[in-house]
């Protein structure tokens, strides 16, 4: 292939990106989705299928899943009828289940299918701590993060493609293919690769975390619940969490203290949407 040939696959891996751009609700980010809604949640579906063969679940009526679906309905609710103008109604098929695991974590797959570990509900004080949780995951569902996740790596495939091509150019424009060249050019493309992971993929990890909490107290207030009660439960999970979270560089979450002082500094945003109920 000539150095032209090349040079025009690599505009034509790259141009398709240009125009695959939506609006995240409530931050107003620009996001780059390569996914359609159909494509996306029938991956959800899959999914959430697939883990729910595997893990244990409580259907016992109980106050552990009776409390996890009446807050998270509650939640969705608010997803599904957004204040003016503030986002689209995304009409899904919401699903709350308790996993019977003592793991205080919970998760959110594509088309609004959520889960929460009962070691999550032996830390939660509340039902507005619980509302923070689940104002996070229906957060995740509603900024198609899942669908974004996707689209960002079909993007640096292909933009780790148009550099190993740009490389190439660069090889064959030199004239050189000896051995040591072609080894430089496998370390450039690794070095590339780690680059997308660490400078791309990674940081992206970590904003959609800090965005969810964003769009998470949103949500909580307009469902009745108080967005300062995010502030007690990520301070008292930090204390569980303390010394078991490497650099933040390397993370896909936020380190504790960032998410804390986001979250401090967005809840009088939130208040603004605040109305309690019984």
């Amino acid at each position: 292939m000539r150095s032209g040939e090349r040079f025009l696959l690599a505009i034509c891996l790259v141009a398709p990106l240009l125009a695959a751009c939506e609006t995240a609700p409530v931050t107003g980010r620009s996001q780059l989705m390569l996914v359609s809604e159909s494509e996306e949640r029938q991956m959800g579906e899959r999914a959430y299928s697939q883990l729910l063969s595997r893990e244990p679940q409580l259907h016992d009526g109980g106050w552990a899943t009776t409390t996890v679906d009446r807050v998270g309905r509650r939640i969705a609710d608010a997803a599904e009828h957004p204040p003016a103008k503030m986002w689209k109604a995304p009409q899904y098929d919401w699903e709350f289940r308790t996993i019977n695991k003592n793991v205080p974590n919970a998760f959110c797959l594509p088309g609004g299918k959520i889960g929460v570990n009962t070691g999550l509900l032996t830390v939660v004080q509340s039902d507005a701590e619980l509302a923070a949780v689940l104002g996070h995951e229906v957060a995740h569902a509603l900024a198609r993060h899942a669908a974004e996740r996707l689209s960002d790596q079909r993007a640096a495939t292909v933009a780790l493609t148009a550099a190993t091509v740009a490389l190439a150019v660069v090889g064959a424009r030199g004239g050189t293919t000896s051995p040591g060249t072609s080894a430089a050019l496998s370390v450039a493309a690794l070095a590339a690769g780690a680059g997308v992971t660490y400078g791309v993929l990674l940081p992206m990890s970590r904003k959609q975390e800090s965005e969810a909490d964003h769009i998470g107290l949103v949500l909580m207030a307009l469902a009745g619940y108080d967005p300062h009660a995010a502030i007690t439960l990520w301070e008292r999970l930090a204390s569980l969490n303390k010394g078991q979270k490497g650099p933040q560089w390397l993370s896909t979450h936020p380190t504790d203290d960032t998410r804390i002082a986001d979250i401090k500094g967005w809840v009088p945003e939130a208040m603004k949407y605040y109305r309690p109920r019984d």
